[in-house]
């Protein structure tokens, strides 16, 4: 089961992070977490950066919007995605729910 939580500035999900993959993927759940592999190397910030424009292509969201809470430099990874400001929070997190969920099931 996914660990999503909604709270007043947006939605945060954990994600277990795979660098030096063969192929930028995600790869279903790993534990209560998104399992995301990144052909990325973990050094210089280049497997977030990966990540986090991975994810925001695979949500359709723009990547201003993502952000890393924890777990900088380790494999398990929280992420917040901020609400639009053109949406109530109650229909973002709703619509942002289905997307993770999706991600997690490809």
């Amino acid at each position: 089961m996914l660990d999503i939580k909604t709270t007043s500035e947006g939605v945060i999900f954990k994600i277990h992070v795979q660098p030096k993959a063969a192929k930028t993927e995600a790869a279903g759940i790993f534990d209560d977490a998104v399992k995301i592999r990144l052909t990325a190397p973990p050094v210089d910030n280049a497997a977030n950066k990966m990540c986090l424009k991975f994810l925001s292509k695979q949500l359709k969201i723009p990547k201003s919007r993502l952000d890393i809470v924890s777990g900088q430099t380790s494999r398990s990874k929280q992420i917040l995605i901020r609400y639009p400001d053109d949406q109530t929070p109650e229909t973002a997190a709703k619509f942002l729910k289905e997307q993770i969920e999706l991600l997690a099931k490809a």
